[in-house]
């Protein structure tokens, strides 16, 4: 490997880790709804060039996560419980097509990779909620990912993140022993190839989902060191 793509290599790792600490900081609330995303003050923070911080926000805006508005910058996104409530009805239609399209094609290896990912999911709703609660929305990607339909995956990432941005601003609590069962009665489903049960299965699971959007209060976070706990699990 070249000096040149090992840089490549390096600048591409780091852009990863800076994306997925924002991400995590935004979907707990550590950001709050607007708050504004400077490239430079980030980039300071977790010790990467603007370059590496933008390469992240513009991945983090086409999740719908962050709107990059001209001439003022990057902010934590704000939908509007009507965004939500659409957010939530394409998604209900597309993961019903996910659940559809897998139907008598999933192999036994991947039956066991989705079993493997929701064990991870029981053992975190214990000690670790926020994980719990990531891995239950990293199962739904998984779905798509393994239809092979790029458009399709692409489109349910983006959902799965918006959707997780709308539960953290207006969702109840909730169990996660109730996504863990339901994503073990989907896999069973799936396992048995009976597209009807699955389909119900899937769209109940989404219905839930959906009925826990209300109204909580936003909370105020000092911005310069908020960011300075995920950004140490990522290494930066």
């Amino acid at each position: 490997m070249t000096p040149k793509d090992k840089n490549q290599k390096s600048a591409i790792s780091k852009s990863d880790a800076v994306y997925r600490t924002l991400k995590r900081a935004i979907l707990d609330q550590a950001l709050a709804a607007g708050t504004k995303l400077p490239e430079d003050s980030i980039g300071e923070r977790l010790g990467v060039s603007r370059t590496i911080v933008r390469q992240a926000l513009a991945r983090l805006n086409g999740e719908g996560l962050i709107e990059l508005r001209p001439r003022k910058g990057a902010c934590v996104a704000q939908p509007s419980l009507e965004d939500g409530r659409n957010i939530f009805a394409v998604r209900r239609a597309l993961e019903s097509l996910v659940v559809d399209s897998l139907i008598g094609k999933l192999t036994p290896q991947q039956i066991r990779q989705l079993k493997t990912h929701v064990e991870a999911e029981d053992n975190a709703r214990v000690n670790n909620k926020a994980t719990s609660i990531q891995l239950a929305g990293e199962f739904h990607v998984l779905l798509a990912t393994l239809t092979e339909n790029d458009v399709l995956s692409r489109y349910v990432t983006e959902l799965v993140s918006r959707s997780s941005l709308i539960l953290s601003l207006y969702g109840r609590p909730h169990s996660p022993d109730c996504a863990v069962s339901e994503h073990r009665e989907l896999i069973a489903a799936l396992a048995e190839n009976d597209r009807e049960k699955a389909c119900a299965l899937m769209e109940h699971h989404i219905d839930a989902i959906t009925t826990r959007a209300l109204l909580t209060k936003d909370s105020e976070k000092d911005f310069p060191d908020l960011l300075a706990a995920y950004a140490k699990e990522e290494g930066l």
